[in-house]
């Protein structure tokens, strides 16, 4: 006789307690319902199990059962991506990684340290302070229980990309689950047993950074760190001219000099309804901070003779505090709606679309019934991370859908002038992929496929449109 659907429910769920232990696996509704959204505007989706591994082994010992089982299987940070990618389009488990939250190493010489998946930013940051105060790694502007290996496999940023590129950029290595239960060690760990450098060897990391999640588990990963400063202050430029963007970012990084660099606005109060460059210069001697505020400020006197961009005098401390905390707060007075709603579409473009980007951004929140506002920051001194921000008020259905046509449309727009859209929903992997070069695709799910034979890796992203 066949087994019920319920029935098969529980032996599943006995074979995860068996190899987490019962206190780590939940089929409560409690907690399907908590791992079922996330705290953006995409809707909720059906979780079947939440389990939360302690080792690599457990990890190889769930992967082997949802592929025998042919179960899904949706690995799972701090799940702050705001656009559902580690909520389930096809049930299944989420793969909770935050008991596995050993930083296993810091080679200071080297500068790199070597964590497990379930690491805060937080938690990173206040071992750095202690431990190793001349290093820091590149923090990004979110919720201090962000993992860093999250932010670093969705190919995230931080508030020293600027200077050194994208945490992606940042990654020497990593210890991977296949899904068929595999363990991998990719970069110089693979040959030598140490974690300093991702080449000189076939660039494998490449296979799990972007991919959220559906070609296998990252469970430890070795991040480079960098010096840190003991001086640093900020640096804020206005401007009304939305058509000199392009040059102002292009003259600003021309020095590359400075640590961070982000441009914000937003419509209320009106005292921010302005372009504001914001700088953050950091130094380790007092005589080379001061020389790189003064070359900075000389250099604004010098674009378009000085009319273009002008120092902002008497900087609020409160303001100054913002900027040069780690991270930034810049996008604390984004939410302008009750219920505490926010929603982004993150675009990353040439500095040359920015003007375009910038007139359409607040012309969707305009149709939408929304206060314009933006965070944008500049990655390296090539292209930018551009934030269309749209508050929603979480308890109201009709603000809701409104923030997801906004996110939709922004989306379009981002395809449209040849942009690309940074950790977009399913929705918006679908709007790529039906951009992209057909052989391209074609290759993504080769690669896919070849990997995870049997589908289960948080399916329904990076999926063709049918």
């Amino acid at each position: 006789m066949r087994m019920s659907a319920e029935g098969v429910a529980m032996d599943i769920y006995k074979s995860l307690c068996e190899i987490t232990g019962s206190d780590y696996v939940s089929r409560a509704q409690e907690e399907q319902y908590l791992y079922s959204r996330d705290s953006g505007a995409q809707p909720p989706r059906r979780v079947d199990y939440v389990v939360m591994p302690g080792t690599v082994e457990e990890v190889q010992g769930i992967l082997r059962l949802a592929n025998t089982e042919g179960i899904p299987v949706t690995p799972l940070g701090g799940g702050f991506t705001l656009s559902a990618l580690v909520v389930p389009q096809k049930g299944g488990i989420v793969m909770d990684m935050k008991r596995m939250d050993k930083i296993l190493e810091v080679n200071e010489l080297s500068r790199y340290v070597l964590l497990e998946a379930g690491v805060s930013q937080a938690a990173l940051r206040s071992y750095l302070k202690k431990h190793h105060p001349r290093l820091q790694h590149s923090t990004p502007e979110a919720p201090p229980t962000v993992t860093v290996v999250g932010n670093a496999v969705i190919q995230g940023h931080g508030h020293l990309t600027p200077r050194y590129g994208l945490n992606s950029d940042m990654v020497n290595g990593m210890e991977v689950v296949l899904p068929t239960g595999e363990i991998c060690k990719l970069g110089s760990a693979a040959v030598t047993g140490s974690w300093y450098t991702r080449g000189p060897i076939p660039d494998l990391p490449g296979l799990f950074i972007g991919w959220f999640g559906t070609t296998g588990v990252v469970t430890k990963l070795s991040l480079k760190l960098y010096p840190k400063p003991q001086y640093r202050d900020v640096i804020v430029f206005s401007s009304d001219d939305i058509d000199a963007i392009p040059e102002v970012i292009f003259e600003l990084t021309q020095l590359d000099l400075l640590e961070d660099f982000f441009l914000i606005t937003q419509e209320k109060p009106d005292w921010m309804n302005h372009i504001f460059y914001v700088i953050v210069l950091s130094a380790h001697l007092e005589e080379e901070l001061a020389m790189k505020k003064k070359i900075y400020l000389d250099l604004a006197g010098k674009i378009c003779s000085g009319e273009t961009i002008k120092p902002v005098e008497n900087l609020h401390p409160a303001l100054r505090a913002r900027f040069l905390d780690v991270p930034p707060k810049a996008a604390l007075a984004a939410d302008f709606r009750k219920g505490g709603g926010f929603q982004y579409s993150a675009a990353i473009l040439s500095f040359d679309k920015v003007p375009a980007a910038w007139r359409k951004g607040i012309e969707i929140a305009h149709a939408h019934g929304m206060v314009a506002s933006y965070v944008h920051q500049v990655l390296t001194c090539h292209s930018i991370m551009f934030g269309f921000n749209y508050s929603f008020n979480r308890g109201d259905e009709a603000d809701i859908i409104a923030a997801r046509q906004a996110v939709d449309e922004s989306n379009r727009f981002t395809l449209d002038i040849g942009g690309m859209i940074w950790k977009g929903e399913a929705e918006a992997q679908k709007l790529v992929m039906k951009k992209m070069d057909p052989n391209t695709a074609k290759l993504i799910e080769k690669i896919k496929k070849a990997m995870d034979p049997q589908g289960i890796m948080n399916p329904g992203n990076w999926e063709a449109p049918q």
